[in-house]
């Protein structure tokens, strides 16, 4: 049975393009696998709290347990329950949302997801897979304003970091640059799921 990480930190809760392909891409993997279950992290809905003073001494002491590592110890369970993550992330202002900053902030920790060794760090979870749906209302991908794209660079690094190099990305631009080219970068999206999906399906 696949499990199913869905990370949502779209602000717009009512038409968010970034939550629409998302969560096609979450049906997608369900409909691949109908004995699937999904871990639901809406950032928006359920924020993650900014890293506290607490939480930082608690991590120069080398503790792993107490209470202010509750919700860091339960988001990192779900990344080690989890075969494939969904992750949503919408440009703002270049970079990724904040609460998904704090979400990375609390996953990304020495000892729990990634290890020091002679030779550096090495990320401990090795074997998933990772789906990145990025939104932005101009394009980032290529030309002039690639240079101002700090989302897939940085979740690329993120999720590097700690083990996970099985990414595929799924880009909607265009969006803040007329209704005809959102309209035929929205549609694009929506074939990148299916064709990536019927990939899959093949390759199985």
């Amino acid at each position: 049975m696949t499990t199913i990480l869905h990370i949502q930190c779209g602000a717009n809760l009512k038409s968010s393009v970034t939550r629409q392909i998302g969560q096609l891409v979450t049906e997608a993997l369900q409909a691949r696998d109908p004995s699937a279950r999904v871990i639901r992290r809406d950032l928006v809905a359920d924020p993650p709290p900014h890293l506290s003073p607490a939480f930082v001494a608690a991590m120069f002491s080398e503790a792993t347990t107490g209470d202010e590592f509750a919700l860091s110890n339960q988001l990192i369970e779900d990344l080690f329950a989890s075969d494939v993550f969904v992750i949503e992330a919408p440009m703002y202002n270049f970079g990724i949302p904040s609460a998904l900053k704090a979400w990375f902030d609390h996953v990304v920790r020495v000892r729990k997801t990634f290890r020091t060794t002679e030779t550096g760090a090495e990320g401990m979870l090795e074997g998933k897979q990772a789906i990145l749906v990025l939104g932005s209302g101009f394009v980032y991908s290529d030309g002039p304003f690639k240079v101002m794209d700090f989302v897939e660079p940085y979740l690329r690094a993120m999720l590097g970091f700690i083990g996970v190099t099985d990414l595929e990305t799924i880009r909607i631009e265009y969006l803040n640059m007329g209704p005809e080219k959102a309209a035929r970068s929205i549609a694009q999206a929506k074939q990148r799921v299916s064709q990536l999906f019927t990939h899959a399906r093949q390759r199985a």
